[in-house]
């Protein structure tokens, strides 16, 4: 091999060898980054996405582009984001939900375990829940609506968007606690769950308030009780639960954002800084009080410990009550 062609091949080698090197060595992100949101349109995880990846986008200069994939209480958007790529560019918006999973459902129903499949990058926020009935049930407190359940057992229902949802625990935590048997319904998403409401298919549901407050303000139904230990600002005329007789009780959907196992460990730093730098903003925090939500930040690490406490958390709920 003459020389000329030695430097050739060689140069080339080098060439193949960067451009194999993983995308942490490299300017990320350098392109469009997906954001999968395994819940539906209109709920609390996609429009904290929407935000999220209209800041990052603004923060890289590259598309952050939200992806709904629903179904199956949040596994089908899950396994989506499970068996993507390890690079960085798919993302997942998750919940409690997935938490919750984890002991709710078998290995098989969920087709992945979350701490070994995906990485924590970052929380976003969280909110408190509100307890609401459709106008057409004759209970216009908390007390009336436990007296009425108590009256029929088994009779009435309550929607929640999915097997597992923060929705679904936050009501089978408030049926153990108020003593009552009502019927859960499990919906699609969030949407349908809030149009069975509103329309009466179902009874009561509990859903995050900044999603339900439009719809209480229009009197499409009757907020009964909030679910945190003090009035909402958004609701500050609706009771807390505890206020409303039912002690103790108290339920929120907190956000944060994973990958899939195998990113590499500057990408998920870098992502970690980005959102905590935007949920530390003035004018998201205030947007986010606003609407009933509060801002969380941690370290990715942070964040782990974070999970895997809420794991354990609802294994010990799950075998309390009913995993209808």
């Amino acid at each position: 091999m003459t020389a000329s062609r030695f430097v050739l091949a060689l140069a080339a080698g080098l060439l193949g060898a960067f451009s194999a090197l993983p995308c942490s060595a490299q300017e990320y992100p350098a392109h469009a980054v997906r954001i999968v949101v395994p819940f539906g349109a209109g709920g609390p995880a996609d429009v904290a996405a929407r935000l999220i990846g209209n800041v990052l986008q603004e923060s890289f200069g590259q598309p952050f582009v939200v992806e709904n994939r629903t179904g199956a209480g949040g596994v089908i958007g899950t396994v989506e984001a499970v068996k993507s790529p390890a690079d960085g560019y798919t993302l997942l918006m998750m919940s409690n939900t997935q938490t919750a999973n984890e002991s709710l459902l078998t290995p098989a129903q969920r087709k992945y375990e979350l701490m070994r499949d995906l990485v924590p990058i970052a929380p976003v926020n969280y909110s408190d829940l509100v307890i609401v009935v459709n106008p057409q049930v004759a209970a216009k407190t908390l007390q009336e609506f436990i007296a009425l359940a108590k009256s029929q057992p088994g009779k009435l229902n309550y929607a929640s968007s999915g097997q597992g949802t923060p929705y679904h625990m936050a009501g089978e935590l408030f049926k153990a606690m108020a003593g009552i048997d009502v019927v859960h319904v499990p919906y699609r998403n969030s949407g349908e769950a809030r149009s069975g409401v509103i329309g009466g298919q179902v009874q009561m549901m509990i859903d995050a308030v900044p999603a339900m407050a439009p719809n209480i303000g229009e009197n499409q139904v009757r907020a009964l009780a909030t679910t945190g230990q003090q009035r909402s600002a958004v609701l500050p005329n609706v009771p807390t639960a505890g206020e409303a007789g039912v002690s103790g009780y108290e339920a929120t959907i907190w956000l944060g954002l994973m990958a899939p196992t195998g990113t590499p460990k500057p990408i998920i730093d870098k992502l970690n800084s980005a959102v905590n730098a935007m949920v530390k903003r003035p004018d998201i925090a205030k947007l986010w009080t606003e609407q009933g939500a509060a801002p969380m930040s941690m370290t990715a690490e942070e964040f782990d410990k974070f999970l895997r406490g809420d794991i354990a958390k609802w294994a010990d709920v799950v075998k309390k009550f009913d995993k209808s």
